[in-house]
């Protein structure tokens, strides 16, 4: 059967306004998952058909029931699936016969149970492609179009009211967790566009979702619960698609992989594992990654109420409050979150004092508890504050004020004031409020966050947004890329020799099969030189004594090349000897760790860092998924905590980080080109050398892949 072509997030209109639903497996119980979508859309007033599908016929909900699909007076744009999981694949492929659009598939049994759930499964996912309806599920928590009424949910979040229409969309892999979020958002008075989850991605998966609320016109801001990525291209054009129609995506990205601390057999892949690529990825994206639940909806909120245009840009902010105490509890928690507290201007601490004699002006501004006395002071304290060219943003952090009826109206007022007199400058909100203040505050533009340490995250998050740069271009690394040779694997010798063509320069060596040969290969080179064993059963050479550096004689090394050989066969009897590696001797410059790995998502990855022996002690490290321009590359040393190093610091000798730039891209792509074939590539150390000097490789181990990986 054919396979139909389906662009990412096309085709689920039909979930979120389908003129007609379907239920299967309807039910007169309430309680149960075939009982409680009916319900919900007649309490809500769901103003399009309802099909109650059941085999007995009969009336469901006081509403005429259907034996199957083919008795429907008319072709549902919605099916809504909850009957056991080995009458699922009936129904799918009964619908998709009758030309319905979209299921849902509520029913669990399936993939999470084992193999035979696997294969149904993926029988289900068949039938979706071959057709063109799209399937969510199984096993998920549905859909919600909140303007629409539709509800293709069993979810006990609507049990008691349903959400208020707005901009936020939500999108979740888990259904509980989507679920919750959209409940906790509901009663933080977080308007609600769609919810989508996704469950066991048969067809419809996470970038379904985001690109989908991508081109709702409904949805502004868009917040995704993520576990995993089955589709890393879909994913990244959905991110795209998010950013190019000005849409901030916030991810919660849950479960941290293993895979990459897992033996490996390299550095690099000990140093870079699967959660920091999502972390590249959604970074590159310009999507915002927040920690928790809390943060996704107050980022989420902040957003929706902000917008992009008022993001910050930069983390320079400006702390008003009118308590010395709380102050400092803001100056620690914005520290902690990255954020700058300049000094304010003297023109801007004159404006202060002028108005409030007692405040102290300095950054945080303590304006005392005179303000309580004065309210309408607050005006000329937050313009002279907002007008300080020195702060990108404003945190005004107030305890009680708008609780007392006093106050509140006095602040109203002076922030309104504020706000027209300043529409750019974003001033965010620290208090505690009635719901309806809050919405009144919100409606203002002011976003407003409860507590001083989610206050500062949650401005730290809109930085992010304000600051991201051009979208990264990242490609995922073809299918079709080419298979090197197994020799190319042999050792160090062939490994460094395969990179070299690639374009990573290596110093001259020679692998010697005697003590003569080694001899004939220095005298060519020229002293100093380096011994190595080269053995493709010993990985890390170091750790059995199979490294001799700075060797200036023939007489040492006939002597190191001797004990080196005995140290070898006392420390790794089994492994086999393929010769000494014979190598020119770098002299100076600086150590970084260069490679790649293979992300089980989003495939080969790029990594550098500070090399030698602080690779994995120091863990200072930038990731990008391969390949990466020389400017990337650039953009990835220059990351490094470590770049000072290499760039003069204390009277040092600037490095040749161009160089270094260069050996980045090259690996990158190589890794990209062969990522059939090789799992691992590891460059350890990477010498830079001073500017206009180069960088060189001067040890190298290729992993292949193999099929028997865990």
């Amino acid at each position: 059967m054919a396979t139909v072509e389906v662009e990412v997030g096309k085709g689920l209109e039909a979930l979120f306004k389908p003129r007609s639903i379907a239920i299967f497996g309807a039910s007169d119980d309430v309680t149960k998952i075939g009982g409680r979508p009916l319900q919900f859309l007649q309490k809500y007033g769901y103003r399009g058909a309802i099909y109650p599908v059941n085999r007995k016929g009969g009336t469901v909900q006081s509403l005429p029931a259907y034996a199957n699909v083919a008795e429907l007076p008319s072709v549902p744009d919605l099916a809504v699936m909850a009957v056991p999981p080995d009458a699922v694949l009936e129904a799918v492929k009964d619908c998709a016969a009758r030309g319905v659009r979209a299921a849902v598939i509520l029913s669990s049994g399936f993939s999470e149970m084992g193999e035979e759930g696997s294969r149904l499964q993926a029988a289900i996912g068949e039938v979706a492609r071959a057709s063109g309806m799209r399937v969510v599920g199984p096993n998920c928590l549905g859909s919600v179009g909140v303007a629409d009424r539709s509800i293709a949910t069993f979810s006990v979040a609507l049990e008691s009211s349903f959400p208020t229409a707005g901009p936020v969309g939500i999108v979740s892999q888990s259904g509980n967790l989507g679920s919750y979020t959209m409940r906790l958002a509901v009663e933080r008075g977080i308007g609600i566009s769609r919810l989508l989850t996704t469950g066991n991605e048969c067809d419809v998966d996470i970038a379904d979702g985001i690109a989908s609320l991508a081109t709702d016109p409904a949805t502004s801001v868009i917040l995704c619960c993520m576990e995993t990525c089955r589709n890393a291209a879909g994913l990244m054009r959905a991110l795209a698609m998010a950013r190019e129609a000005g849409k901030p995506v916030v991810v919660l990205k849950v479960g941290v992989s293993s895979a990459g601390s897992e033996a490996a057999a390299s550095h690099t892949g000990a140093l870079a594992g699967s959660d920091a690529v999502f972390d590249v990825v959604l970074r590159n994206a310009g999507a915002i990654r927040v920690p928790s639940i809390e943060q996704l909806l107050e980022v989420g909120h902040a957003v929706s109420v902000v917008g992009t245009a008022r993001a910050p840009k930069g983390p320079r902010v400006a702390l008003v409050t009118a308590s010395g105490g709380f102050g400092v509890l803001m100056a620690d928690a914005a520290s902690a979150q990255g954020l700058e507290l300049p000094k304010l201007s003297a023109a801007t601490q004159e404006r202060i004092v002028a108005a409030l004699p007692y405040a102290s002006p300095g950054n945080p501004v303590d304006m005392t508890a005179q303000v309580s006395s004065r309210p309408e002071l607050l005006v000329q304290v937050l313009s002279a504050v907002a007008e300080d060219a020195s702060c990108d943003a404003v945190i005004l952090q107030s305890a009680y004020a708008f609780q007392m009826p006093r106050l509140r109206d006095v602040y109203l007022a002076a922030l309104e004031q504020v706000r027209r007199a300043h529409p750019s400058r974003l001033v965010l909100l620290c208090c505690k409020a009635p719901p309806d203040t809050m919405a009144q505050l919100n409606e203002m533009g002011f976003p407003t966050v409860e507590t001083i340490d989610a206050a500062c995250a949650t401005l730290a998050a809109l930085v992010r947004l304000g600051t991201r740069g051009e979208q990264a271009e990242v490609a995922v690394a073809s299918l079709s890329a080419e298979a090197l040779p197994a020799e190319a694997f042999a050792n160090e010798a062939s490994a460094k020799a395969v990179l070299a063509q690639a374009g990573i320069p290596v110093l001259k060596e020679v692998t010697a099969g005697g003590r003569d040969e080694a001899l004939a290969a220095a005298r060519d080179i020229g002293f100093p030189v380096v011994l190595k064993i080269v053995s493709p059963d010993i990985p890390h050479k170091t750790e059995v004594g199979g490294v001799v550096t700075n060797v200036r004689s023939e007489a040492q090394l006939r002597d190191e090349y001797d004990s080196l050989l005995a140290r070898v066969a006392q420390k790794a009897p089994q492994a086999r000897i393929a010769g000494v590696l014979v190598a020119q001797m770098a002299q100076g410059g600086t150590e970084l760790i260069l490679g790649t790995m293979k992300d089980p998502v989003f495939g080969p990855v790029v990594m550098v860092g500070l090399g030698g022996i602080y690779a994995e002690v120091l863990r200072d490290v930038a990731l990008q998924v391969a390949p990466v321009t020389e400017a990337q590359a650039m953009q990835m040393l220059r990351s490094l905590k470590a770049f000072a190093l290499f760039d003069g610091a204390r009277g040092r000798p600037k490095a040749d980080v161009a160089a270094a730039a260069r050996a980045v891209a090259a690996l990158s792509r190589f890794a990209a080109r062969h990522a059939r074939s090789v799992a691992e590539i590891d460059i350890n150390p990477l010498v830079v050398l001073d500017h206009g000097h180069g960088a060189f490789a001067l040890d190298a181990l290729l992993v292949p892949e193999t099929k028997d990986k865990p």
